[in-house]
């Protein structure tokens, strides 16, 4: 079972990477998986995580304090409603889908705003 752990970690930490850059894509839930699925199976990869660069920081905020900094709030909100924005206005063609995406980003971000914000 420890390989499997290890494989599904590692598979989640990629799309905790992937979530940094698309808009409805979930990194820290996919950090948290990550850390969950390391704990028990690399004593070391967790560690690895947990005191990475960027990474360390999403786990730790979550974990201690249930809280997102302001800039990442900013940056994910912002990034959300551009991506979003772009694609209702000169992508879709159906007004149903349009719609869907705006309900979409309207419960992200308020997914994203129910959190703490997180003061240094």
């Amino acid at each position: 079972m420890k390989y499997v752990y290890i494989a599904l970690g590692t598979l989640s930490l990629v799309l905790g990477v992937l979530g940094i850059f698309l808009p409805l894509l979930p990194t820290t839930p996919f950090l948290l998986l990550t850390a969950t699925l390391y704990f028990k199976s690399s004593p070391k990869l967790y560690d690895w995580l947990l005191n990475h660069k960027y990474f360390g920081s999403y786990i730790r905020n979550y974990r201690e304090n249930k809280a997102i900094p302001l800039r990442a709030k900013i940056i994910s909100i912002t990034l959300l409603w551009t991506t979003i924005s772009y694609c209702i206005f000169f992508i879709l063609p159906y007004l149903w889908v349009k719609i869907l995406l705006f309900l979409i980003a309207a419960g992200v971000t308020y997914h994203i705003l129910s959190f703490k914000t997180l003061k240094k």
